[in-house]
């Protein structure tokens, strides 16, 4: 079984190093960016859109050249576990997603997905089992065209100097950097 070049055993340890467990989210991500790769063109640009924070991301990060800091990555809460590959330039791509229907076969993916069991009921070695054995046939793909502004990269335009704390920061921002307006640290 591979997953974008990788064994299935290569690709776990891979997410253990990078995300910190063999989380059953990045498992099953692998799969459907594999998925998402060979349903289009080789050769192409390509962004990506992920409909959620959790997990998914970091196998869209692993498996292409699509991240957060390049700007080929766009994270788009809508609280679905899927993801898009689309073409930079005609916006054409797919989109992988888990299929509901095809998960009555495969009751602890069900259940992790649908969050039926705490996390301390869960079996990390069951679900594991089951997503190696299910792989992308609990996935579906579908053909789509993504609006043309999400593709868009956002320029920060003219950096400045925050006159609170002499940081450099976006002057569309105001008059002072957002971190002096609402800081995250106490």
């Amino acid at each position: 079984m591979q997953i974008a070049k990788h064994t299935f055993e290569e690709y776990l340890q891979i997410i253990k190093t990078f995300h910190g467990s063999e989380a059953p989210g990045v498992v099953i991500g692998g799969f459907m960016v594999d998925m998402a790769i060979r349903h289009i063109p080789d050769g192409i640009l390509y962004n990506a859109i992920c409909e959620t924070r959790s997990c998914l991301p970091d196998a869209i990060q692993l498996l292409t050249p699509c991240t957060i800091g390049n700007g080929w990555l766009k994270v788009i809460p809508l609280g679905r576990f899927a993801l898009t590959l689309y073409d930079k330039y005609t916006n054409e791509g797919v989109r992988v997603f888990v299929d509901t229907e095809k998960l009555e076969a495969w009751p602890e993916i069900k259940a992790w997905l649908f969050k039926l069991k705490t996390k301390s009921e869960q079996s990390p070695e069951s679900i594991a089992r089951e997503i190696a054995e299910a792989g992308e046939s609990i996935l579906s793909v579908q053909r789509i065209h993504v609006r043309p502004e999400i593709g868009k990269k956002i320029s920060k335009g003219k950096i400045g100097v925050c006159p609170q704390c002499g940081e450099a920061y976006p002057l569309s921002d105001g008059k002072v950097c957002l971190a002096c307006r609402e800081s995250p640290y106490i």
